[in-house]
């Protein structure tokens, strides 16, 4: 009989290596990054006047997808996982996003045009 002695010494595990210290760290400070960015326009830039709130709000709703992709992707280990699985839920938050913005324009149509008596 042979015998198999398994070592971990040999095996790549750039794959499925997972997140390090200064990883997490990096992702801290970007998410801390872009969080002092909302507040220095929500506190400084907004109430002076130096951009118009619809711009700030656009800017808002960008930093925030940013700050949930690296949420998703790296505390939630999707960056990791295989691209199907990464696609099918990509692909499904886009659709439910899209119905949630049908659903806003079409509720403002029917208060728009049919008003109720």
């Amino acid at each position: 009989m042979s015998e198999h002695i398994h070592t971990t010494d040999g095996h790549a595990h750039g794959e499925h290596e997972g997140l390090t210290k200064k990883k997490i760290w990096q992702v801290f400070g970007i998410l801390l990054l872009i969080t002092v960015v909302e507040f220095f326009i929500a506190l400084w830039v907004l109430p002076h006047g130096y951009m118009s709130h619809m711009v700030g709000n656009i800017i808002y709703i960008a930093l925030t997808i940013l700050k949930a992709f690296y949420i998703v992707a790296y505390f939630m280990h999707l960056k990791y996982e295989k691209l199907g699985l990464q696609l099918s839920l990509t692909v499904t938050f886009i659709f439910i996003i899209y119905f949630i913005v049908l659903l806003l324009i079409e509720g403002g149509y029917l208060q728009l045009h049919m008003p109720f008596q």
